[in-house]
C-alpha cells in the first residue's frame, strides 16, 4: 500500500483503525485486524502508514491524576498586555517550560490563552499563579478550580464520521 499521503481520502477501514485505536491503543495487530475485518499484515502496514502520514501522532498511557496525588485541576485564563507575535511565541515557550500546565491553548477574544494546569495541592498552584502573573507580558491570569469533570472524551469526535 505504502506511505499514505495526507492529501489522500481515507477509507471505510482507516476510519475504523483510527476509531478503535483512539478508543484503546494498546490493543494488539491482531485484535485490530480482528475488529476492523481484515488480516494482520494489511492492518500492520495501514496503521504504520497513517503514522507516517501523521494521522496517528504517537501513542500514550492515561493516568489517573488524583491516585497519583495531583489533587487540583484548574484552568487559568491568560491575559497578555501585547499580542505581538514575538510577545505571543515568547509565552509560549515560557509555559512549554512549566511542568503544572498540561495543555496550552491560544483564544480568540478577550482571553489570549487557557492552561489547563495540574497540581498535588493548591499552595503549589498558587506559587506557579505568581510565577505566571509576575512573567513578562502577562497583563492578568484568572483561575478557575474545578470541580468535576463530567466529560473526558478522546480528542476527534470520530464518531461523527460514522
Amino acid at each position: 500500500m505504502g506511505d499514505l499521503p495526507l492529501t489522500r481520502r481515507l477509507d471505510a477501514i482507516d476510519w475504523k483503525i483510527l476509531a478503535e485505536l483512539q478508543a484503546d491503543g494498546r490493543m494488539t495487530n491482531v485484535e485490530l485486524a480482528n475488529r476492523v475485518g481484515i488480516s494482520a499484515p494489511p492492518c500492520l502496514r495501514r496503521v504504520r502508514a497513517l503514522e507516517v502520514a501523521g494521522y496517528i501522532k504517537g501513542y500514550r498511557g492515561l493516568l489517573d491524576e488524583k491516585l497519583l496525588g495531583f489533587e487540583v485541576v484548574v484552568f487559568a485564563m491568560v491575559h497578555l498586555s501585547s499580542q505581538a507575535e514575538t510577545d505571543l511565541v515568547a509565552f509560549e515557550k515560557f509555559v512549554r517550560a512549566q511542568p503544572l500546565v498540561r495543555e496550552c491553548w491560544m483564544l480568540s477574544g478577550e482571553i489570549d490563552f487557557i492552561l489547563k494546569c495540574v497540581a498535588p495541592d493548591l499552595k503549589t498552584f498558587q506559587a506557579f499563579v505568581a510565577e505566571l502573573t509576575s512573567a513578562p507580558n502577562v497583563r492578568n491570569v484568572k483561575t478557575s478550580l474545578t470541580l468535576r469533570n463530567s466529560k473526558d472524551a478522546a480528542m476527534v469526535p470520530l464518531e461523527l464520521k460514522r
